[in-house]
């Protein structure tokens, strides 16, 4: 019997969800939220995980930076571009003293967020950073009052929209293109089926098909009422920042994630990074 495919993700995949009610999925394929991307990586590189959805940032910071929270480099690929941030945005309240929460500071969410917070004329030193872990995380701590800002996306910034809160920055009008999520693994060759899976669904969905799969599954896995789910679906479908039609990462938006982690990242000797862009 084939084993499942194990997959440590940061919020349910509603892509992942669609493709499996449309039988695309080879084998069972087991999802595991993470609390963190320093603990999905460590999980990964400790054969725990078969691939990860996550911030193509973590891949250049486990694969090329030799500071990262790990302190371990990897021969960690991208195997398919997932999206382009599916409605990544700072919310909450961006003053001078306000703790805006990031799951660590050093990651990919985090360089986007001091860049959205400098369109909003606050520097660093403005404001204190709280590490809070995961986007649904974050969220909660948002809701609770834990932190005054923090960035949300995929189904996370709707729950908190519905709570009253706004987006105060959107990182397409502010560092575009981005791409916000990839499908990675150490091994990508055992993965490959599952990239072409979730590609295939993905053309499909942004074509205009399994509306009604899309909008019981976003329900379902986020937790969004109808209205919101709605909402997703359109999301899904932005050229923007939805859904990467055809799982390829652009190089445009590979160096706007390069071009960040330089600018916010920890100093490194020479450029290390310039690999990733090769």
């Amino acid at each position: 019997m084939t084993p499942p495919l194990r997959l440590g993700s940061f919020t349910p995949s509603v892509l992942l969800r669609v493709a499996r009610r449309l039988g695309r999925l080879d084998r069972e394929v087991v999802e595991t939220l993470v609390p963190s991307s320093p603990a999905q990586f460590r999980t990964l590189l400790d054969g725990g995980y078969d691939a990860v959805l996550t911030s193509p940032d973590n891949v250049l910071a486990y694969r090329w930076s030799p500071v990262n929270p790990l302190g371990v480099n990897a021969p960690v690929e991208i195997v398919a571009a997932i999206d382009r941030g599916m409605g990544l945005a700072l919310y909450g309240s961006a003053r001078k003293g306000a703790r805006f929460a990031v799951d660590v500071p050093g990651s990919g969410f985090a360089f986007a967020m001091y860049a959205l917070a400098e369109s909003l004329g606050l520097a660093r030193d403005d404001y204190e950073i709280v590490t809070l872990g995961s986007t649904p995380n974050r969220l909660q701590a948002l809701l609770a009052g834990e932190c005054d800002a923090t960035m949300l996306n995929a189904g996370n910034e709707l729950h908190a929209e519905a709570a009253g809160f706004r987006p105060l920055a959107r990182t397409p009008e502010v560092c575009g293109p981005y791409l916000g999520a990839v499908l990675a693994a150490l091994e990508p060759g055992p993965v490959t089926w599952l990239a072409d899976a979730l590609t295939t669904t993905a053309a499909e969905i942004v074509a205009g098909q399994h509306d009604d799969i899309v909008i019981v599954e976003a329900v379902d896995a986020l937790g969004l009422p109808q209205p919101l789910a709605v909402r997703f679906l359109d999301r899904l479908r932005s050229p923007e920042d939805g859904l990467v039609a055809d799982g390829k990462v652009d190089r445009a938006a590979l160096e706007t994630l390069v071009g960040l982690r330089r600018r916010f990242g920890p100093a490194l000797d020479g450029d290390p990074l310039a690999a990733a862009l090769e």
